[in-house]
């Protein structure tokens, strides 16, 4: 960032200082949006507001510290701890947070069933707790829940946002789920996803502020929407994101929410289009997709690699790539090259060790546990995850002579803590590296969430941007 504000940021400053209108700021990668907010909090003085950030480390980043970017007036907060206290609030007993809840829930409703029944419920299990949680950030109440009409979406039209919907069986269960969760959310028993689910839909008394400000607006689902409209029904509204950095719809939030929160607002938008962290060559590789982008500073680069010897890649580097499969070879490469290396991603390995120890004994042989994770395909043929998760395990259980060594070859890349980091270009949003080496690119399609992941990975580099593929990767130099 600049000492001094940039036309731009004078151009918000002024219109946050000197009217009342609601504002949205349509910030690109690295032109500092947060610090903008900063800015505009710093200008109105001492009144009361509330900040509203996407994810903890932004709370912490905000208030903590020896000094503070917000002012002491100013409450910071996530928005799940928003619905939190407004649920609080609603009922009498103490909350109790159960990050088991929904699986708690599952394992109660299929005792009564048959052998047979469970197993192939437990079969389905990550589609239906899928299902549970995106109903959940959808809006989606099932029939015989209390106030069922609410709901923002309807099943229909629910079922057909899921990737990987359930069976008729699963379906039934998922909402069967749904309505146990809402019950035990009234006795102070949630989850995470019921924060924001159960204050938005079924009730609460919310905080008046004249003053809300949202950060990262274009990841907010519908229930994050839904939350914001009853937080701000006599507040003014300032939220700031990048409709190009929209790349959550997997897990819920609304590709064109953005858009749509400024036409219920009727908010002004005014853009931040400079960035502080991407030089020119970075920018102008990004301007097909933000034609407005602009850069602080000259330099960097973007190469187009033939090969890459992994010798060449320095330390605090990253790799990113769409999917995890050609991220976990690059990570088995690296190590069996003496380099220290580290994954990101606190729910993909749970998920692959959940499926490797429903495949079978620990003693199962590599041809079998093959055969195992091809039947275990086979039943998801058209989901694009289940086929990068396939793709993950037929690795793990190629390198390994039994189930157990891949599992224990999971365990054990998951606990590493190097200094070559390995990123999913979900999971590396919000992050930056000096040098970024994009892998395999050509798995990226061109639909609107995929040319926003294009654009995400590629604005990651604060100096130097590569592109290379997987086969194109030596272990040892030419």
């Amino acid at each position: 960032m600049t000492n001094s504000p940039t036309l731009e940021q004078s151009a918000i400053l002024s219109a946050a200082t000197s009217t009342n209108y609601p504002l949205q700021l349509i910030a690109y990668a690295g032109t500092g949006k947060t610090s903008t907010l900063e800015l505009i909090d710093e200008a109105l003085g001492e009144a009361p507001r509330l900040y509203l950030a996407f994810n903890k480390r932004i709370v912490t980043e905000m208030t903590k510290g020896d000094s503070p970017r917000l002012r002491p007036t100013t409450k910071c907060q996530t928005l799940n701890s928003l619905g939190h206290s407004v649920w609080a609030s609603a009922i009498s007993p103490r909350l109790v947070l159960n990050t088991k809840k929904t699986l708690e829930t599952f394992k109660e409703i299929i005792k009564p069933l048959s052998r047979d029944e469970t197993r192939a419920l437990w079969n389905e299990w990550d589609e239906i707790q899928t299902c549970v949680s995106l109903a959940k950030a959808f809006g989606f109440i099932p029939e015989g829940a209390p106030q069922w009409e609410k709901r923002l979406i309807n099943f229909e039209d629910f079922l057909a946002k899921l990737e990987s919907p359930p069976s008729n069986s699963g379906l039934a269960i998922a909402n069967a789920i749904l309505r146990t969760s809402i019950r035990l959310a009234y006795s102070g028993n949630i989850d995470f996803n019921d924060q924001l689910y159960m204050p938005a839909l079924f009730g609460g008394s919310f905080p008046r502020f004249p003053l809300v400000m949202v950060d990262e607006a274009q990841d907010l689902s519908p229930i994050n929407h839904e939350l914001v409209r009853k937080l701000c029904r006599t507040s003014r509204l300032i939220a700031v994101g990048d409709p190009f950095q929209s790349i959550y719809g997997f897990r819920g939030a609304m590709t064109n929410g953005m858009e749509i929160q400024r036409a219920a607002f009727s908010m002004s938008a005014l853009p931040l289009s400079i960035s502080f962290r991407c030089p020119s060559a970075i920018v102008e590789n990004a301007r097909w997709r933000a034609a407005g982008f602009r850069a602080f500073r000259e330099g960097g680069s973007v190469n187009l690699l033939q090969s890459l010897y992994l010798g060449e890649i320095a330390e605090d580097s990253a790799i990113i790539c769409r999917n995890n499969a050609p991220l976990f070879k690059a990570a088995l490469l690296l190590l069996a090259s003496g380099r220290s290396v580290s994954m990101a991603g606190t729910d993909i390995g749970p998920k692959l060790l959940h499926i490797l120890r429903r495949l079978g004994d620990e003693s199962l042989s590599r041809p079998a546990v093959l055969l195992a994770i091809e039947d275990w395909h086979a039943k998801r043929p058209d989901s694009t995850s289940a086929r990068d998760l396939a793709d993950c395990l037929r690795l793990f259980a190629s390198n390994s002579r039994t189930l157990g060594e891949a599992i224990a070859y999971v365990e054990f890349l998951f606990k590493q803590s190097g200094r070559i980091h390995l990123s999913t270009g979900h999971k590396a949003k919000g992050l930056e590296w000096e040098n970024v080496y994009h892998l395999d690119p050509w798995l990226l399609n061109n639909d609107e969430q995929d040319l926003n992941l294009r654009y995400v990975i590629s604005t990651r580099s604060a100096e130097n941007y590569y592109e290379i593929s997987s086969k194109d990767i030596s272990s040892t130099p030419d």
